[in-house]
């Protein structure tokens, strides 16, 4: 094995990967209907699919990421309301009185057994800025050397220059990195660029490609079999 195949550094991404919504969905966030009806008992129930699809699509057809009030913004003139109130969109934008996002379980074992081993990782996610500020309070945040966000990158994966920031981040050449996401376009993206890359279907079937694994555990066989060992494992000092 040459010194291009060795692993020293992990990207993750972040949702679908380390984090799951609580509640099941993504966006919005779960609290969206009780923060409306709060504000608008008048509004018909059924119109929330809708809204939600429509929003959906606003954020799917953003070059970058999407700014968050102009999203919500959408998806209450589906709801007929036009105008909110600068209160209504401040509930909707502010921390929710509880955890939004949880930890998958396999997750804090792995991150630890990849410390163990001095392998860098950083966090590479197509997300809003809070997203670093979710993972201190998973206590997940200190396994995690640097996050490259998208909304303050100012890029969306699969554009280079996010994957070059993760680089940056751990202080990484690409071919030195292994790069798992649950969107495997992403991953062959990663791979164009010089990484190895795995992705993380975690509903996949039995007996799937050999570059999909089911869960984070399946990762571990794969860096230890490319990862440093000696002196040259360890972190260098910055």
């Amino acid at each position: 094995m040459t010194g291009k195949d060795r692993i020293r550094g992990v990207k993750f991404d972040a949702g679908g990967v380390l984090t799951r919504p609580i509640g099941g969905r993504w966006n919005p966030r779960f609290d969206f209907e009780s923060i409306v009806v709060r504000h608008h008992p008048q509004v018909k129930p059924e119109l929330f699919t809708e809204a939600i699809e429509i929003g959906q699509r606003f954020l799917d057809a953003s070059a970058g990421t999407a700014n968050r009030t102009d999203y919500h913004r959408t998806m209450l003139m589906v709801l007929g309301i036009d105008r909110p109130s600068e209160q209504l969109l401040h509930q909707m934008e502010a921390p929710a009185p509880g955890p939004v996002l949880e930890a998958y379980p396999d997750v804090r074992r792995v991150l630890d057994q990849l410390r163990r081993w001095h392998v860098r990782m950083c966090v590479v996610s197509d997300s809003w800025a809070d997203l670093e500020a979710t993972f201190a309070s998973l206590g997940i945040g200190d396994y995690i050397a640097g996050f490259a966000i998208s909304e303050v990158v100012g890029y969306r994966k699969p554009d280079p220059r996010m994957y070059a920031e993760g680089s940056r981040l751990l202080n990484l050449q690409p071919h030195e990195c292994l790069f798992v996401d649950d969107d495997p376009q992403l991953v062959a993206a990663a791979k164009r660029l010089g990484h190895h890359g795995v992705t993380l279907d975690r509903g996949a079937p039995c007996g799937s490609a050999t570059d999909v694994i089911q869960s984070l555990d399946e990762l571990l066989p794969i860096v230890e079999a490319r990862r440093p060992v000696g002196p040259a494992s360890e972190p260098h000092q910055d």
